[in-house]
């Protein structure tokens, strides 16, 4: 398989990432400092001062939200490209994976299977999944600070569905006959899901020893595609020809 990620955008997040922190931390501690200033000094401070005093714990607030976005999404371990590289080992080497190209689709997928636009969600907690509605299976204090944080895990049906849409789009006039399907994969192996029914967008993992996977799931496309053409030959043909995959490329990356 082979891999085309924006190091570039990845590298310069990761960059951002590293500043947030220190600045956060060091934007709270040199707070504490300054609103207490005027216990230190003895001085009873002025509007101006106290205006400011005011404002440094809300901006600080802001910053860590930020700052703990920004990690989740671009520096914590394991890197949804690194995961999901990994878990597709072994699939055809005609395929493609674009890593963070092609928002709100981070990732996509071109393989024999088929054309995928993926999500993904580094969470590392337990989730009913019902009626389209991921809920946490945290208790009521975990789900409190998880809201302060703002890293709750979202809507990621709609997303997949966002991003599926955009890829479409993007392939209206150069393929429009191809169908993009959407995917939900989580690239924490601690994750725990369950399922009720089935649901509109799969939902799998990277790591190919937990299940459902990414791997296990288009190996089951595949058979059910050799079974549809009843030939094994037809569902290892890649859905864009070379030409419709470089255009493809010069559209989107170059």
């Amino acid at each position: 398989m082979r891999t085309v990620t924006n190091k570039k955008l990845a590298r310069r997040n990761r960059q951002i990432t590293t500043y947030l922190f220190f600045g956060t931390f060091g934007a709270l501690i040199l707070g504490f400092i300054f609103i207490n200033s005027s216990f230190i000094t003895g001085e009873t401070p002025d509007n101006l001062v106290i205006l400011a005093q005011a404002a440094i714990l809300p901006i600080a607030f802001v910053l860590t939200i930020v700052s703990v976005r920004m990690t989740n999404l671009w520096a914590r371990v394991p890197r949804p490209e690194d995961a999901i590289e990994e878990g597709l080992k072994g699939l055809s080497n005609k395929s493609v994976l674009y890593n963070y190209y092609h928002f709100p689709a981070r990732h996509v997928l071109i393989c024999p299977q088929g054309v995928y636009a993926i999500i993904t969600r580094w969470h590392d907690q337990k989730f009913a999944v019902r009626d389209g509605k991921f809920v946490s299976r945290r208790h009521v204090i975990s789900r409190f600070f998880s809201a302060l944080r703002f890293d709750g895990v979202g809507k990621p049906f709609r997303e997949a569905e966002y991003a599926r849409g955009h890829i479409a789009d993007i392939l209206d006039d150069i393929a429009p006959d191809v169908e993009v399907k959407p995917l939900i994969v989580f690239v924490d192996s601690k994750a725990e899901i369950e399922i009720e029914g089935q649901p509109d967008v799969p939902i799998l993992f990277a790591d190919p020893k937990r299940k459902p996977n990414l791997k296990s799931y288009l190996r089951d496309v595949k058979r059910q595609l050799a079974d549809e053409e009843g030939n094994k030959k037809n569902a290892d043909l890649m859905p864009l020809t070379d030409e419709q995959i470089e255009a493809f490329e010069q559209a989107t990356i170059e």
